[in-house]
């Protein structure tokens, strides 16, 4: 069954190269801070939802989505950088292609 054409939903616009370039680097940015929290809250003994909100100054809910997302999400990689910190953590910055 298909739509007439004034009931078409609009084409999903394509991202350009280089905003995939840039959510490519913000994906493997992602995956080595949370890694790196990971870790730290491991070594801490920090395993409960509530413990890991305290540590990363946010809601217990919120942090658990960070720590856990496996999508792209604008800001992500800013809130991790600030949770990283924040557990006083040095992640080194991926190589830029600059």
């Amino acid at each position: 069954m298909s739509l007439p054409p004034d009931q078409i939903p609009p084409a999903k616009p394509k991202i350009t190269p280089e905003e995939r370039r840039r959510r490519t680097a913000d994906r493997l940015t992602m995956i080595r801070l949370k890694m790196a929290i990971g870790r730290e809250l491991d070594e801490r003994g920090i395993t409960r939802p509530a413990e890991i909100g305290a540590a990363l100054g946010m809601p217990p809910a919120e942090a658990a989505r960070l720590l856990t997302g496996h999508q792209w999400r604008e800001g992500a990689v800013e809130r991790l950088e600030a949770a990283a910190a924040r557990l006083g953590l040095q992640v080194p910055e991926a190589a830029s292609e600059d």
